[in-house]
């Protein structure tokens, strides 16, 4: 594998990994050993394998039944009801229609996180505003701080992946039913819980029921990561019957492939295998996170995903330790650097099994130490592609979300010789964000919480704003002359007396038109996900220990919609 080739594969791919098709076939046909896409490992078994080989040829041939009786089938292992449910062609498309069909003007987001959730709404004109989780508080979400943050921008839609990507952040699921309670008001709440049958923090942690009851939440559900399919292309989504039934109603008869229902209606019989595979997944992160953790320098983040958050040694440059592995050790690791609230001194990295992880660590002691441990990997110099993290990008994420700043991309690329993937040397900074630097923070090292009873329920303030949110005055709005563009010539005055605190930690926005955005004016002139790859503070979390493994499923049952348990 040529290293001028695995370098333009990289540098092609914005937001994303190259395939691992263009990898293999950048070299002898074979791809590497893949710490990069999050998959299950065990799961199909070898069985299973042989058995989809043997029916190829039927399986390809013919066309596949109809998206309505996969889905039937589907809703029967999971006992769930048809009506509640739409598969699409992996979850990137059902995030697509989400984002046409029920996103107006503006949605939430912490970052980092799947890029999909920033990038898709900002193809579409939409505001995104994104919430940075802090590297200091070892990027936890928290939920009243978040409330607080759509609160002040009067976000429309709000996203939690729960577990989070890249980091694998977990959130117990009564206060994310206390969060759904308090955006009772919101036009959609997205729970993406595309990880979840990885976690074992709690035994019933998926909010799938309580989603089905819910005017305004969905929950969005993957098969392909859980099943080790990713090429197959199928997940679903959870939501009461109208929301349920207006994305169905846009998808294409037959938007599932023959695949796909070969699979869906073998799983029946292979229940057991599956929730095996899920426990041994939970056994591999612990041990892959000890070993890793034996590495001088080298931060791993609790996950409940079936991946590791990694923070690289001071000095050392993910672009090069990922190039560097794949070129000298066959192994692929995912780079965060373009990962909007991340940088290039963090990795992702998928569990797998055993050998494979001492493979892993064998490489990665070579890359970052070389013949003396400790001596980690020189930093890329200035004037390079490589997108680099500071925590000036983190103030200016800040600072210009949901407001917007005119010209930014220009004055970004301006004499920097970048194209437009990696961050500039210098970026322009408003005024509010230099004059409002990050304190640090205490450390404080996330412990995994019990499930808290009701009689302990979370109270979140928000709500008080929330109702003052509906009691602002509208009228008149319909009456204003527009500019042309949809935008009224003038915009309502009158402002809730009373706002939330300002998250603690999180820069002050800039200043905003008072009022809601009209519906249907997105914020054209924000940052881009390119200008904005990257936030990292200068002072880290050290020796952060892994969550600790419980409630594994029961291998004799499958697994229903909340990974534990029994369903048919």
């Amino acid at each position: 594998m040529a290293d001028s080739n695995v370098t333009s594969l990289f540098r092609s791919t914005a937001a994303h990994s190259p395939s691992m098709a263009a990898l293999a076939r950048e070299s002898d046909g074979t791809g590497p050993v893949d710490f990069c896409i999050p998959c299950n490992p065990y799961f199909p078994t070898p069985a299973m394998f042989d058995e989809m080989a043997a029916r190829l040829r039927e399986i390809i041939t013919y066309y596949p039944s109809s998206a309505d009786t996969i889905t039937a089938e589907l809703c029967n292992l999971l006992q769930l009801p048809p009506s509640c449910v739409a598969m699409g062609n992996g979850s990137t498309e059902l995030i697509t229609w989400i984002d046409h069909l029920m996103v107006r003007e503006s949605l939430a987001i912490p970052v980092p996180t799947f890029g999909r959730w920033t990038d898709q709404p900002m193809e579409t004109g939409k505001r995104v505003d994104m919430f940075p989780l802090q590297e200091s508080n070892g990027f936890v979400l928290d939920l009243t701080q978040y409330a607080e943050f759509i609160r002040k921008r009067n976000t429309k839609v709000a996203v939690i992946c729960n577990p989070n990507n890249p980091d694998g952040g977990f959130l117990h699921k009564q206060a994310l039913v206390q969060f759904m309670d308090a955006m009772a008001d919101l036009d959609l709440v997205i729970i993406d819980e595309s990880f979840l049958e990885f976690a074992d923090a709690e035994v019933e942690p998926s909010v799938v029921q309580e989603a089905m009851l819910r005017p305004n939440v969905v929950v969005l559900r993957s098969l392909g990561k859980n099943f080790g399919l990713h090429g197959i292309r199928f997940g679903y989504l959870v939501a009461n019957p109208a929301l349920a039934g207006r994305i169905r109603s846009m998808l294409p008869k037959w938007n599932l492939n023959a695949f796909a229902e070969h699979v869906v209606f073998i799983l029946k019989e292979h229940g057991a295998e599956y929730a095996q595979s899920l426990q041994q997944v939970r056994r591999d992160r612990l041990d892959m996170a000890s070993h890793l953790s034996a590495l001088p320098g080298l931060t791993v983040y609790p996950s409940q995903g079936n991946f590791l958050f990694v923070r690289l040694p001071v000095g050392a440059e993910g672009t090069v330790v990922r190039d560097r592995m794949l070129t000298e050790h066959r192994i692929l690791v995912r780079e965060c650097g373009n990962k909007i609230g991340s940088s290039s001194r963090f990795l992702r990295l998928v569990v797998r099994p055993q050998t494979d992880v001492r493979r892993l660590v064998s490489g990665m002691e070579q890359v970052l130490y070389g013949t003396r441990r400790g001596a980690a990997v020189p930093e890329l110099g200035t004037g390079t592609n490589y997108s680099s993290g500071t925590a000036a990008v983190d103030r200016l994420v800040g600072a210009t979300n949901g407001a917007g700043m005119q010209n930014l991309a220009a004055q970004a690329l301006l004499g920097t010789g970048t194209s437009g993937v990696g961050m500039p040397a210098q970026m322009p900074m408003p005024a509010a964000a230099q004059m409002q630097q990050p304190q640090p923070v205490p450390m404080q090292v996330p412990q995994p919480q019990p499930v808290p009873q009701p009689q302990q329920q979370p109270q979140f303030q928000p709500m008080a704003a929330a109702a003052q949110v509906q009691q602002m005055p509208m009228t008149g709005m319909a009456d204003q002359q527009s500019n042309g563009v949809g935008m009224p010539m003038q915009m309502p005055q009158q402002v809730p007396q009373q706002m939330p605190q300002q998250p603690y930690g999180v820069p002050a926005p800039a200043p905003m038109p008072q009022g809601p955005t009209p519906t249907g004016v997105p914020a054209r002139n924000g940052l881009t996900a390119a200008q904005v790859r990257g936030a990292t503070s200068p002072n880290g979390m050290q020796n952060l220990a892994p969550a600790p493994a419980t409630g594994w499923p029961n291998a004799q049952s499958w697994p229903n919609a909340a990974g534990m348990g029994q369903a048919g």
